[in-house]
């Protein structure tokens, strides 16, 4: 099959390296490729869309919309974003991309059995939902939640570590709930998972916001966690009061998000 990565970074190529490993004909495509757009997705069967959210907005539109398409970018926090998509599916979960391509055994979570047909490794699992929205969301909620662990310098193991995590999956349900996805999605490998796996380092999120301690409130890395609160800002997600951590996050976050 040929596939088009959306994305040359660490992750899309990590994605990559396991559809070449399968004998797929794997063409990446970034604003650094040599080749263009229209070029990369010639003869493409399937996407995998793994850019920075950031740029979301800016590359849909300038996809075909009848290919199938695996979303693997964390940060979009609605599944309108691809209403004009025949065909999507999401893959998310905690998998750093250098844990990814060293074989370390992790499971995430996919809304496609196809997912697994692509991707599945013997160190590389896949858990299955049909909750499209509760996946998008908890992979944009992680890494908001991450800033707060890191601002907080929260140590995984300590007793503030753990309250926080059994608070913040409760929120996710909240959240998940008054945004018409699955509560017990939370509960899943892109829920609670991920979010283990990002409050600690080496995740950008939480380095970000230990940084923050320290007055630096910018960062010249990609940190999704301020793309998606932003967004949230903006109206994007309806935040229930008892969401007490975001709520925080948001009336503290002017001078980065």
């Amino acid at each position: 099959m040929r596939i088009t990565v959306l994305g040359a970074g660490a992750f899309g190529s990590a994605l990559g390296h396991i559809l070449e490993s399968k004998k797929h004909e794997v063409v990446y495509y970034s604003l650094n490729s040599e080749i263009t757009l229209e070029e990369a997705l010639k003869g493409a069967e399937t996407i995998v869309l793994a850019i920075p959210s950031k740029a979301v907005d800016e590359m849909l539109p300038k996809l075909p919309k009848n290919i199938p398409l695996v979303v693997a970018t964390k940060g979009i926090l609605d599944t309108d974003t691809f209403k004009d998509f025949e065909d999507v599916m999401i893959l998310s979960g905690p998998g750093f991309a250098a844990d990814i391509e060293k074989h370390i055994k992790t499971t995430l979570t996919a809304t496609d059995p196809r997912i697994r047909d692509l991707f599945e490794t013997p160190w590389l699992k896949f858990e299955l939902t049909a909750d499209n929205k509760g996946v998008l969301l908890c992979g944009a909620l992680k890494n908001v939640y991450a800033i707060y662990a890191g601002y907080h310098n929260l140590k995984p193991g300590s007793d503030e570590y753990e309250k926080f995590i059994s608070t913040a999956i409760e929120e996710f349900k909240i959240i998940l709930f008054n945004n018409g996805a699955n509560p017990k999605t939370a509960s899943l490998a892109c829920g609670i998972g991920d979010l283990r796996l990002t409050c600690n380092f080496p995740s950008r999120n939480f380095e970000f916001g230990q940084n923050l301690i320290a007055g630096q409130t910018e960062s010249t890395k990609t940190v999704e966690g301020v793309t998606a609160l932003k967004r949230i800002k903006n109206g994007g997600l309806k935040v229930p009061a008892a969401a007490g951590i975001l709520e925080s996050l948001i009336k503290d976050s002017d001078a980065w998000a």
